[in-house]
């Protein structure tokens, strides 16, 4: 696939999905700085960790150190410097050429060793057995076929190779509020938006000989919304959610991660 002059023989699906990531990368709203610099990669960076507090917690970004890490769907590359920070040996891979040009500009600005292109998931430029980790937070969910991606990350992983995937849960506190408060979803508009019960999840990954799901992301204050709705969200219900005990609420967690094992 070129980076300069896209395949026209992508399937259609496939088109769209890089269309609407193009012109709609994640969270860039978020951030004043100039697009490119380091301030701007680093508001980006609060703004996620702020909202995704959970994930330093669930996954280690110091803890591949030597490691070949492929990010399926880096974005912006966020994730995969933190990764790269950590000494983990990364590529990033994006169907979008816009993300693709700035994960390599926040690498670059971050002074980290590391590599982004332009790529499908679901027909990764890899060898078998190439990668000990693929990485692929927020990008099943989006794409045109996820068990395409799985069986990708199945293929290039090493044996016993660690891939982890994160999905929205459709049985959750968020997609239950945006239904009664009739808010959209982040990108409720992109060309596919599946989500995903525990059951279909653990179907999806099957192929791996040992799975963890753990289901987080609980309500956080939003930077997002604006007006009566936010303030609602914001001064009442967040406090609310979270006063209930963790063990009887975690099943309907918006994210459901999955740590697996080839």
């Amino acid at each position: 696939m070129s980076e300069t002059d896209p395949s026209t023989e992508l399937p259609g699906l496939t088109r769209r999905v890089r269309t609407y990531w193009n012109e709609r990368i994640h969270d860039l709203e978020m951030t004043t700085h100039p697009v490119g610099t380091r301030a701007f990669f680093d508001e980006l960076d609060d703004y996620r960790f702020d909202k995704l507090a959970y994930l330093p917690r669930v996954i280690d970004f110091r803890g591949y150190k030597g490691r070949r890490l492929l990010e399926v769907g880096c974005g912006v590359g966020t994730d995969l410097v933190r990764f790269a920070r950590g000494g983990a040996r990364v590529v990033g891979v994006d169907l979008s050429e816009t993300a693709v040009r700035l994960a390599r500009q926040n690498l670059a600005a971050h002074a980290q060793a590391g590599t982004a292109i332009v790529g499908d998931g679901a027909a990764l430029p890899f060898a078998d057995n190439s990668h000990d980790v693929v990485y692929a937070h927020g990008v099943l969910q989006y794409a045109p076929d996820p068990p395409r991606i799985v069986e990708e990350a199945l293929r290039v992983l090493v044996p016993g190779g660690t891939a982890i995937f994160m999905v929205y849960n459709r049985v959750s506190w968020l997609h239950a509020l945006s239904k009664l408060m009739k808010v959209e979803l982040e990108h409720e508009d992109a060309p596919v938006l599946r989500l995903y019960s525990i059951p279909e999840f653990r179907e999806l990954i099957r192929g791996f000989s040992h799975t963890t799901l753990v289901p987080e992301r609980f309500p956080v204050k939003s930077r997002l919304h604006k007006g009566w709705k936010a303030v609602a969200y914001n001064g009442v219900f967040v406090g609310a959610f979270n006063a209930i005990p963790r063990s009887l609420v975690r099943r309907f967690g918006w994210h459901l991660m999955a740590i697996c094992e080839k």
